[in-house]
């Protein structure tokens, strides 16, 4: 079986197990998410925290908008336009949405639209990561052009790149594609994850833990 093709089994196979999930565990892992976001300064401060509506089992979010707003921070959802750009608009709990062409919720009031250079914290929805803050998306390709001129930069910097999984989305590697960006960190029902802390030559990989 040829990479494009491994990659597919593994994406179906992801997303099955994630659609699996019964509501009480998405609540509880809900919570978790929330108690692993609190480990990170930014979600406390960043001005604009841009995340995404979950979808087909995705880890969902309703614990983590709420206490933007109290804050002053703004929350935002990710815009699908064409040639795969992706922007985002401002939404709050209780706005009008409406479905893209994906059947996922887009904010239906788009006063501005904000490019991925402009936001301060992004929360990224994901199939499969590492601990190296390699991710596997849904193969769109979406995320990756929007938020290409990271790899031009020295990491971390702005945005912050957060993924959201399940624990169980965990992967031992990944295989690096050219036009992948990395995550700076993975936020799971368990843990937070330092990307930037995991690379091949830091003690806490694998390879140096043995």
């Amino acid at each position: 079986m040829d990479a494009p093709a491994q990659r597919r089994e593994l994406r179906q196979r992801l997303a099955a197990q994630r659609r699996a999930l019964l509501p009480p565990e998405r609540i509880n892992a809900a919570q978790g998410l929330r108690r692993s976001l609190e480990q990170l300064p930014e979600y406390f401060t960043d001005q604009r925290v841009a995340g995404y509506w979950a979808s087909h089992g995705e880890l969902p979010l309703n614990l983590v908008i709420p206490p933007l707003a109290t804050r002053g921070q703004q929350f935002l959802l990710p815009v699908a336009g064409p040639n795969r750009q992706l922007r985002f608009a401002a939404w709050k709990p209780g706005d009008a949405v409406e479905a893209n062409r994906y059947g996922i919720p887009e904010p239906a009031q788009r006063n501005e639209l904000f490019e991925p250079f402009q936001l301060d914290l992004v929360l990224v929805p994901l199939l499969g990561f590492d601990r190296r803050g390699n991710r596997l998306g849904h193969g769109g390709g979406y995320y990756d052009r929007g938020f290409a001129f990271l790899n031009e930069q020295v990491r971390p910097t702005e945005p912050l790149l957060v993924g959201i999984a399940y624990a169980f989305q965990e992967l031992p590697e990944i295989d690096e594609q050219a036009w992948d960006v990395p995550l700076d960190f993975v936020a799971t029902e368990r843990e937070l994850i330092d990307c930037n802390r995991t690379g091949p030559d830091h003690p806490d990989t694998p390879e140096h833990a043995a």
